[in-house]
């Protein structure tokens, strides 16, 4: 026990490093973006259609890339597949740790379209299966809180630091903090590779013969390219589960959701409010302390009393009510006092991915959190595509009505369809449980 604690000590500061090396710039490129694009002015629907065109083609890589990579770290282990992310992800942050002039802006672009199509949303999938690897059913939606809450921590550090750096040394801290992340990982996290794992649960989909001719004695194994999972192996795994197939709808939605936030909120609250880099840095400020103490210390006390069924659901509709918030803000000031309702938004992410991972057994933790990871990068293609032009629309002098706020009741309304998915989950039982080991599909 003691050794899976130290094993996961370093996944965390893996993750911490990592994630602060990605965290530290979101509060200075949209300055970045508008100066490169659309110096001095505070409106710029060219920054806000590459923006969303960019999430756009990142969601249809990672669509692609997640469940590959989930399935591939269940054959050759989590730290294997965390090194090629974790190093992708620092060319992008280097290019603009030299220059910020629009050339440079455009290879940044380039470069970070490519590169996030495998690194996004990859690292924080590959940590979620490395827990599951070492962490008991009963315990496992604390530990994905206390992932979320270290992630978050990473968040308040990076933006926190980006308060007080100028444009130029946050990127070249993020490149150096990226680096130092694989150096770290590399050296000091143990592999994790469920066939050394103990406790071995009923699996989701039935287990293709790795043998598949003998000379003599000697087995031949499969070829890497026929554990590359197919579109029938993603069906077949959604429908072997009511939960399992459940909670890929809530993640659909709910990633839509978030999709929209990140294509249109700071946009709007710049075109609204005139919000700058500090502002947008103390507003992420304020969202990241209040959700690093929810998920570290508030969640863990109420999974128990609760389930993650219902913590999801809470997180759900409390994260409906603030989109609604945003939606019909009067003042500069109702965006800030809208992060309290983070206490409770946060729960929703860990406990979504801990329903799906009691579904899957120890060698397909790495399948199951790509299959949700590749369906939440599906639904980011959506997004950008749906509310980046709402938003430019309605933040336009041609809005056929004066609401700028509508993309985000849109939103809003997107979350109200996830919560009302996630009522039909409820707490998901365990995949080593006999009664649900019983149903499971064998493909």
């Amino acid at each position: 026990m003691e050794k899976k604690l130290t094993a996961s000590s370093h996944l965390f500061v893996t993750v911490f490093l990592s994630g602060f090396a990605t965290f530290i710039v979101i509060p200075a490129i949209t300055d970045v973006t508008m100066f490169a694009l659309c110096p001095g002015t505070d409106e710029c629907s060219l920054a806000i259609y590459l923006s969303g065109l960019q999430q756009a083609m990142i969601g249809l890589g990672t669509a692609l890339m997640m469940p590959l990579i989930g399935n591939l770290s269940d054959q050759y282990g989590r730290k294997a597949l965390l090194t090629l992310p974790m190093t992708l992800s620092i060319i992008p942050l280097a290019i603009l740790a030299c220059s910020r002039t629009t050339n440079y802006y455009y290879a940044y672009y380039a470069l970070r379209t490519l590169t996030a199509m495998i690194c996004e949303g990859s690292i924080n999938c590959l940590a979620l299966a490395y827990l599951a690897d070492n962490i008991s059913d009963s315990q496992r939606a604390s530990a994905f809180g206390i992932l979320s809450g270290v992630s978050s921590g990473a968040f308040v550090c990076g933006t926190l630091a980006a308060r007080f750096l100028s444009t130029g040394s946050t990127f070249q801290v993020a490149t150096f903090v990226s680096m130092l992340a694989v150096v770290y990982m590399r050296i000091f996290l143990e592999e994790s590779i469920p066939d050394q794992v103990d406790g071995m649960t009923q699996p989701i989909l039935k287990e293709g013969e790795d043998v598949i001719q003998k000379d003599g004695n000697a087995p031949r194994k499969m070829p890497v390219y026929k554990k590359i999972p197919s579109v029938g192996d993603i069906i077949s795994l959604l429908k072997s589960s009511p939960s399992f197939s459940q909670a890929a709808v809530v993640a659909f939605f709910n990633s839509l959701a978030e999709g929209g936030m990140i294509s249109s909120l700071m946009y709007y609250l710049k075109a609204r409010f005139h919000f700058n880099k500090n502002q947008f840095a103390d507003l992420m400020l304020i969202a990241g302390i209040i959700s690093t103490i929810s998920q570290l210390f508030l969640m863990p006390l109420l999974v128990s009393p609760l389930g993650d069924g219902k913590l999801l659901s809470i997180g759900l509709l409390v994260s409906c009510a603030n989109a609604i918030l945003y939606s019909i803000a009067w003042s500069d000031w109702v965006p800030y006092a809208a992060t309290a309702l983070s206490i409770m938004m946060v729960f929703a992410p860990p406990s979504l991915r801990s329903i799906a991972s009691k579904q899957a057994g120890a060698r397909e933790q790495g399948k199951a959190q790509g299959c949700i990871s590749g369906i939440s990068s599906l639904a980011n293609i959506i997004a950008p595509l749906v509310f980046s032009p709402l938003t430019a629309l309605f933040l336009s002098e041609d809005a056929p009505f004066h609401f700028p706020g509508f993309s985000i009741i849109c939103i809003a309304i997107t979350l109200m369809i996830a919560f009302i998915q996630s009522l039909m989950i409820g707490s998901a039982p365990s995949t080593s449980s006999d009664k649900n080991s019983s149903n499971c599909m064998e493909v």
